[in-house]
């Protein structure tokens, strides 16, 4: 273990060596990362996902560090180049840029005016001018004019000269340094239309001729404008004052004042604009868009946790309707563990007697199944469904709920879907998936690919490696913090489970299959490859609602069944009782269980199971429903206070659904009467929340939201 690193990390994150130690070795061990931040508190020091998340990032970065910097001096000692005072360079470099900035003077190069210069016998004149000595350069050129070397003047070889300074300049790892810090701090961004390509770029037309200074410039913006310059649209440039940088590279370089200089000055000159702008403007592009990147992912794996965390309704008969107009609506009926009853089509807007023949369907179907809520998707003919499902009359116990069915025509065409259900066609996919997911919203999108899920910011622009690893982080923390029924759960959904992945949770799957409901979790080890190792880091994520043993439906870990034991045998009861009765774990003197390894972290961890086993941390499910006089755009005008829920958080603002299938936009000006900085303070995806209308543009399909208290008094 790189001890350098050890302390480079714990001082980036402000942690002790020993809290970095610890993690990464649990971490190369294959431990998980809802794994330890759950059951190795003690040995982390109770680090949380995130602290853990960035010690595993961080030190991947800089093994990756090590590792070109490993083939980097390999390349030079094979080549002769390696000096000790290079050598203690390169190893002292903290950064990939540092790194390849110090190599550069001895990267292999290609051919250049540089090297062709010098191939033509005028480094030693280039050496005369770049000491800047009281000289003729005119007559020094002169020697070096050479027919067969294709110098055939002065000026040639003084040209000559200077691309071979050009490159010096280039290659100096401190003029880059300097240059690199003037591009940060004060380079501008700015973008303009190609010509004659203003009708096709309308949806750029903000950026036609804009600038901005690139550090201030926020992730939306450099995500628009990198995506308007790949569609031809917009030509995009990065680029600080050009006397500032010239400026920077002369105070280096030129360091006399005569003839000699004056040669040394045109050669800074040349080297910025033909080498070193170009060079920097490519490390700035990448610099603001690894920034804009990891920004966007940010926000694309909160709104994803705010819908995958989002209340459950539960174990509840659930009636699934997937709206439409002219092929009518899709009718699922569903038992409390969501599984497919019964399937039908009904025609409720397509005249007067479909209506009449829908409305008596619908009422038998919530009788003969015994119906607990109407779940109804959002899209085409959902409001309207909506309307006609509230004017039916149905008893007041039935819940009728408008449920977000983004993705849902994804899934029913995946894969996935065929395995489930493959004698049905995808309407009834796409209606069981809608009410599956008002009954478990974890375990029903976990089947769909996140980027479908609609609650991205250019999902589609961003590193695509780095928003895959996000959006699992995602997944993974929030299916492990829930909790999974391991004799119930999809294959989808084990996946996920710490230590688990695709084959283990087929293999439990199958397993399932062939033998019927594990009755306890040391059952899991018969599962075929599930070993030692993906035991320890999955069984305490697994719930075993009906084992025998009660710990079994708890996140208690069976590590700690033996340490639980001890406690009921100190009070002569059982475990059972221990859970049961608050008297009982009030008597026990957790100080008397500490060990080496069981500190008091992992102790409370335990208590707060005990008393309640295999808590939900999702919030509990209330009601919801949209203002029935707003059914479409057209309804909605400025000044109503209407109810929503917040669909998608980006960098500027959030977009609420008011049931017109159009989001309105809250700006981020409008979110609360302080300045904010980062919406997610304020709002996450799947809130319930009162806006007020600022402004309807029928022709744009645009609505203007405020959720400001100034503007809603009755909030």
């Amino acid at each position: 273990m790189n001890t350098v690193h050890i302390s480079q990390i714990a001082g980036e994150l402000k942690l002790a060596e020993k809290q970095v130690v610890a993690t990464v070795r649990l971490l190369d061990d294959e431990a998980t990362v809802p794994f330890i931040a759950r059951y190795r508190k003690e040995a982390t020091g109770s680090l949380d996902e995130v602290a853990i998340t960035s010690i595993r990032d961080r030190m991947a970065q800089l093994r990756e560090l090590d590792k070109r910097r490993d083939a980097i001096l390999k390349s030079l000692e094979e080549r002769g180049l390696l000096t000790d005072e290079l050598k203690e360079k390169l190893e002292a470099a903290q950064t990939l840029t540092e790194l390849e900035d110090i190599y550069l003077p001895f990267r292999p190069k290609r051919r250049t005016r540089a090297t062709i210069a010098i191939e033509r016998g005028l480094e030693p004149l280039a050496q005369v001018l770049f000491l800047q000595e009281q000289c003729d350069p005119e007559a020094e050129a002169e020697v070096y004019i050479n027919q067969e070397k294709e110098v055939i003047s002065i000026e040639e070889a003084l040209a000559g000269a200077r691309d071979i300074i050009a490159a010096w300049v280039n290659e100096d790892a401190d003029a880059r340094a300097k240059l690199r810090e003037l591009y940060i701090d004060n380079a501008m961004i700015s973008t303009h239309v190609i010509s004659s390509k203003e009708a096709d770029g309308a949806k750029y037309a903000d950026y036609f001729d804009w600038t901005e200074p690139l550090a201030d410039a926020p992730s939306h913006r450099i995500l628009a404008m990198r995506r308007g310059e790949a569609e031809n649209i917009l030509s995009m440039g990065i680029a600080p004052d050009e006397k500032d940088a010239l400026a920077i590279l002369e105070k280096i370089f030129v360091v006399s004042d005569n003839a000699a200089s004056e040669q040394v000055r045109l050669a800074v000159h040349d080297s910025y604009k033909r080498l070193l702008h170009p060079a920097m403007e490519t490390e700035m592009r990448l610099e603001s868009r690894n920034r804009a990147d990891q920004e966007a992912i940010r926000i694309f794996a909160e709104n994803l946790r705010g819908l995958l965390m989002a209340p459950p309704l539960g174990q509840k008969a659930v009636l699934a309707i997937d709206p439409g107009f002219r092929t009518g609506c899709k009718v699922v009926c569903l038992d409390e563990q969501g599984r497919l009853d019964h399937h039908t089509a009904v025609f409720p807007h397509s005249g007067e007697a479909r209506r009449a023949d829908a409305a008596s369907e619908i009422r038998a179907l919530c009788e003969k199944y015994k119906v607990k809520v109407i779940a109804i998707g959002n899209g085409t003919a959902g409001r309207e469904t909506e309307a006609f499902i509230r004017g039916l009359g149905l008893p007041k116990h039935i819940l009728i709920e408008m449920v977000n069915e983004s993705g849902a025509s994804i899934y029913s065409a995946s894969e996935v879907a065929r395995e489930e259900f493959p004698d049905y066609d995808v309407t009834v996919r796409g209606a069981v998936s809608i009410g599956r997911r008002l009954m478990d919203p974890l375990a029903e999108l976990v089947k769909i690919d996140p980027k479908s899920i609609g609650v991205g910011q250019y999902q589609h622009d961003v590193d695509q490696t780095a928003l895959r690893q996000g959006l699992d982080d995602t997944v993974i923390s929030c299916v492990n913090a829930v909790g999974v029924e391991v004799n119930t759960a999809s294959k989808q959904l084990l996946t996920y489970v710490s230590g688990l992945g695709p084959t283990l949770a087929q293999n439990i799957i199958a397993y399932r299959e062939q033998n019927g409901p594990f009755p306890s979790r040391q059952a899991l080890q018969k599962v075929t490859r599930l070993g030692p190792k993906a035991f320890e880091q999955a069984a305490g994520f697994l719930r075993i609602t009906d084992a025998k043993n009660p710990l079994d439906r708890s996140a208690v870990h069976p590590e700690r069944y033996a340490l639980v034991q001890a406690m009921a045998d100190d009070l002569g009861c059982s475990v059972l009782d221990l859970m049961n009765d608050e008297n009982l774990r009030r008597k026990i003197d957790l100080e008397k269980y500490i060990t080496e390894t069981v500190g008091m972290p992992t102790l409370r961890d335990i208590m707060d199971e005990l008393a309640k086993p295999g808590r939900d941390p999702r919030q509990t499910f209330e009601p919801f429903s949209y203002d029935d006089s707003v059914n479409t755009i057209e309804d909605v005008r400025p000044g109503m206070l209407l109810p929503g829920i917040v669909t998608n958080v980006t960098a500027f603002g959030a977009f609420v659904d008011v049931g017109v299938h159009q989001d309105g936009l809250v700006h981020i000006s409008e979110l609360a009467d302080r300045f904010v900085k980062d919406p997610a303070e304020v709002v996450k995806v799947r809130q319930t929340v009162k806006v007020r209308v600022l402004d309807v543009d029928l022709e744009r399909g645009r609505i203007s939201l405020s959720l400001r208290q100034a503007q809603n008094p009755e909030n």
